[in-house]
């Protein structure tokens, strides 16, 4: 770096000066605290950015948000080239340049990062950060910090996208940089262009829906998905569909509401009641990138019928398996995509649906607990769908077979018009356009989960009864040190301390259909123990039972 790169970073950074007894680490949710001690981590954030878009030569996101955590709290995350999350091994310069003392360790930390990573200063293509925020009144503040952030280096340049849902920052990152035009105008065009295309490609005889009631109505967690999905909604005007607890109406952001809420608890959101029994219901998070749906019994302060992260995945799945096995159907189709189709779930998905989407011979892949591992194994399939329990998830598509279905789908309307592996490709075109394949995105979640529902011809009740989910239990162990506890098999078996993993398959081998596996919190000092049996009795037996048994072996 030359000297007035120097003297600009230690002149900005001085306006910034890190909270006394403030020390923040980056996560999958990048960083999040308190708003009102965050200025200076975001202002960082903002240089790291301008630091990424440099090395990678691409359009690098800024995300001003705290997802579902209280309305007081804030945060930042970055998105990467491919709109996905900020590389790993960028993870330990970020806590480090997010906790940097002083202003002059700041900056000699940056130089020897820029020194060893080999970052260009030569102008020839200036950073570029597109910037985005939530509709927490602390995030205008915020982003302003993050844009100081990167104008503290020469030449880069922030542009503001307003408010936004995590997802649409995401995927407006993913498009410029594959060449694509990217505001909010073209990301609703693109969901709603592919969301008819896949309205009219429903075959006649299914366009009868099995439901008593053919009505959405979303809870939008007092946040910024709510509006997004009323614009959406404006735009479509072919769904029946009611929005509650949008950012425009009156009402504490994640209070009561949102799919956090909805899934931990397995009650109703506010604004919702027994007058909604029947009636098909989806609940966002707040910034939109968790979906998820239930129904309402008609008696006051019954639990919810929850329909989770995993029910939407098998959705997504008996779709897909469907249109692969027309395509697979037409004997001069050749190197068809016999495409590889991978299921990606955590060992926290409901063993039930483990279970059920393998009896359909799907490949179902584990990974450790984070999007980040369910993302990089799911992009090794020819289709790669992932989802967590709490309702985050996505579906990849490969170039290369994105490249066949569009090469196939134009050979076969030249000699097989209306076939239907020809609407087969058209269909499976279309959702890889549908959907977000850069984040979880509730919004194009929604849209997708009702064409296929249209398409099926289900009810949610229908949906629901795809598998029963086996009663299960979680439970937090306080520990002095939660390192002690090393897993490995995607977290499900315990490798340290020796003769803990011996003890818990003693344990869970006395309970019908039990499951039980122990791994550190990312987070806090605790171990996370998860259980399931054939009666949740036993699972609550099963999960207190191993909790015992942690708190022996690490006591």
């Amino acid at each position: 770096m030359n000297e007035e790169q120097k003297s600009l970073l230690l002149e900005s950074s001085s306006r910034f000066l890190l909270s006394q007894g403030v020390k923040v680490s980056y996560g999958t949710a990048g960083f999040r605290e308190d708003a009102s001690i965050l200025s200076s981590t975001v202002y960082r954030v903002g240089i790291l950015a301008a630091l990424r878009s440099l090395k990678t030569q691409s359009v690098i996101g800024v995300m001003i948000t705290a997802s579902h955590n209280k309305f007081s709290d804030n945060g930042v995350k970055i998105a990467d080239p491919n709109g996905g999350m900020l590389s790993q091994h960028w993870e330990p310069f970020a806590d480090k340049l997010a906790n940097a003392p002083s202003p002059q360790q700041l900056l000699q930390l940056i130089n020897e990062f820029v020194e060893k990573e080999r970052i260009p200063f030569d102008g020839v293509r200036p950073a570029e950060i597109l910037l985005g925020r939530d509709t927490r009144p602390s995030g205008e503040a915020l982003l302003e910090a993050a844009r100081q952030g990167v104008t503290s280096i020469v030449g880069a340049v922030a542009s503001d996208m307003g408010i936004l849902t995590t997802p649409q920052l995401h995927w407006m990152v993913r498009a410029r940089n594959k060449g694509i035009k990217a505001s909010e105008q073209d990301y609703f065009e693109q969901l709603t262009s592919s969301f008819r295309c896949l309205m009219d490609l429903i075959p006649t005889e299914r366009k009868v829906f099995d439901g008593v009631n053919d009505k959405l109505v979303v809870d939008g967690a007092n946040g910024v998905g709510g509006a997004k999905l009323r614009i959406l909604h404006n735009l479509l005007n072919v769904l029946d569909m009611e929005v509650r607890n949008s950012s425009e109406d009156e009402g504490v952001l994640n209070d009561g509401v949102g799919a956090d809420y909805v899934q931990k608890e397995k009650v109703a959101p506010r604004g919702f009641g027994s007058k909604d029994a029947g009636t098909r219901c989806a609940s966002l998070d707040g910034d939109a990138d968790r979906l998820v749906y239930f129904s309402v019994p008609p008696e006051s302060n019954a639990q919810i019928d929850l329909v989770d992260g995993d029910k939407i995945l098998s959705l997504f799945a008996v779709f897909i398996r469907e249109q692969l096995s027309l395509l697979n159907e037409k004997e001069d189709i050749k190197n068809c995509g016999k495409a590889r189709l991978g299921i990606v779930q955590t060992a926290y998905a409901n063993g039930a649906s483990t279970n059920y989407l393998k009896n359909l011979d799907l490949e179902v892949n584990l990974t450790p607990t984070g999007v980040k591992y369910l993302h990089e194994k799911a992009a090794e399939f020819d289709i790669g769908i992932y989802f967590e329990a709490n309702g985050h998830g996505t579906i990849l598509f490969s170039e290369s077979f994105i490249e066949w279905l569009e090469v196939r789908s134009n050979m076969l309307s030249s000699g097989s018009k209306g076939s239907e592996a020809e609407k087969a490709a058209l269909r499976l075109l279309a959702v890889s356009k549908l959907i977000n394949q850069a984040v979880g995105d509730a919004l194009s979640g929604v849209l997708l989960v009702e064409v296929i529902l249209k398409h099926m011809g289900w009810s949610i009740h229908r949906w629901n009864e795809l598998y029963i989910d086996l009663p299960s239990r979680q439970l937090k162990v306080k520990v002095a040190d939660r390192t002690s506890v090393v897993t490995a098999n995607a977290e499900t078996v315990v490798v340290s301390p020796p003769g803990l993993q011996e003890a818990i398959n003693a344990e869970t081998a006395k309970y019908n259909q039990g499951r039980c596996f122990v791994r550190p919190s990312g987070t806090e000092d605790v171990v996370r123990v998860y259980a399931e049996a054939s009666t949740q009795e036993a699972a609550d037996t099963l999960a207190n039972g191993v909790a015992k048994l942690v708190d022996q072996f690490l006591g």
